[in-house]
C-alpha cells in the first residue's frame, strides 16, 4: 500500500465513524445555531469535526488539521507545513437542516500545495467515494470492495450536463450557463456531493462563482475529481493552492471531466 493509500484508508475509516455520528444526531430534533448571516451549524458539524481531528491527529501527530469547525489558532502555520488535512466535517449543512439528504462528509489531503487524497462520504446515501491523485478514484463499500469511477467523456458544451449549487448560485452564473448550450443547470447540495457527481459521471461539470467557501470544500472535492481523469481549478483556470494563508475560494470552483474544462472558462468569461 503507497503512502498517500494508507493515507486515505485512515481518513474513510475517519470519514465512516463520523458519518455515522452525523446520522445519529439527523434521526433525531436538533437545534441549529448560526455562525454568521445564513451560515447554520449543528451539534452534528461540531461532534463530527472533534472526532475527524481526534482520528487524524492520532494517525498523523504533527500534521495540520485545517477543519472548518477548529479554532483557526489551531492550525495556524499550516502554510509552513508541507502536508495538511483540510476537514469540513459536514458539507451542506444547510441541506442537513432541510433533511434532503445531500450532505457529505469530506477529508482531503494536500502536499506541497497540491490535492492529493480526498475522501467524501455520503452519509444520508450510504455511499464512499475515494481519490489518489495518479493512482485512481473509486466507491468503496463497507466490505472494502471497490468500484472504479471514470468522468464523462462528453466533448462538446452542447447539451452538457451541468450542476451547480442549490443555495448560491448567482442569476448571473445561471445565465452564464445557459448561453454555453448546456442543458438547464441542475441544483444540488453540498460542494462535496457535486464533486461526486462530477468524479462519477453523472454530471459533465460543477460551476460556483465565488466566493465559494473554503479550502477544506475543495481539497478532496479536487483529488476526487482528479484522480478520476478529470480537471479541477478555480473559475479562471487557475489551481488551488493549499499553503496559501488565504483559505477563501475566492475565484470560485470548476470541476469538469478535463475535455469541457476550457471550453467552459472561455463560455464563462463572455
Amino acid at each position: 500500500m503507497s503512502r498517500l493509500a494508507d493515507a486515505a484508508s485512515v481518513a474513510l475509516a475517519a470519514a465512516r465513524e463520523a458519518a455515522a455520528l452525523v446520522m445519529g444526531v439527523y434521526a433525531e430534533p436538533f437545534e441549529v445555531e448560526y455562525k454568521g448571516k445564513d451560515d447554520p451549524v449543528t451539534r452534528a458539524d461540531r461532534e463530527a469535526n472533534a472526532l475527524l481531528c481526534d482520528r487524524l491527529g492520532r494517525a498523523f501527530p504533527g500534521l495540520p488539521i485545517v477543519a472548518e469547525e477548529s479554532d483557526p489558532s489551531t492550525y495556524a502555520d499550516f502554510a509552513r507545513a508541507e502536508a495538511a488535512w483540510f476537514v469540513d466535517p459536514l458539507d451542506g449543512t444547510r441541506e442537513f437542516c432541510a433533511r434532503n439528504g445531500e450532505f457529505a462528509v469530506m477529508i482531503g489531503l494536500a502536499e506541497g500545495g497540491r490535492a492529493k487524497v480526498g475522501v467524501i462520504l455520503a452519509p444520508a446515501w450510504g455511499r464512499a467515494f475515494v481519490g489518489i491523485v495518479d493512482e485512481g478514484a473509486w466507491e468503496v463499500a463497507t466490505d472494502g470492495s471497490r468500484v472504479p469511477l471514470r468522468v464523462s467523456s462528453r466533448t462538446s458544451l452542447q447539451g452538457a450536463s451541468l450542476v451547480v449549487s442549490r443555495s448560491r448560485t448567482s442569476a448571473a452564473l445561471a445565465a452564464a450557463v445557459h448561453a454555453t448550450g448546456c442543458g438547464p443547470p441542475t441544483p444540488h447540495g453540498s460542494s462535496g456531493l457535486k464533486a461526486v457527481l462530477v468524479a462519477t459521471g453523472v454530471h459533465d461539470a460543477y460551476a460556483q462563482s465565488g466566493p465559494a467557501g473554503m479550502r477544506w470544500d475543495a481539497c478532496s472535492s479536487e483529488a476526487l475529481v482528479i484522480a478520476a481523469g478529470g480537471a479541477f481549478t478555480d473559475l479562471d483556470g487557475a489551481p488551488l493552492d493549499y499553503k496559501a494563508r488565504d483559505i477563501v475560494n475566492t475565484r470560485g470552483l470548476l470541476a469538469t471531466n478535463g475535455h469541457l474544462h476550457r471550453a467552459v472558462i472561455a463560455a464563462l468569461r463572455t
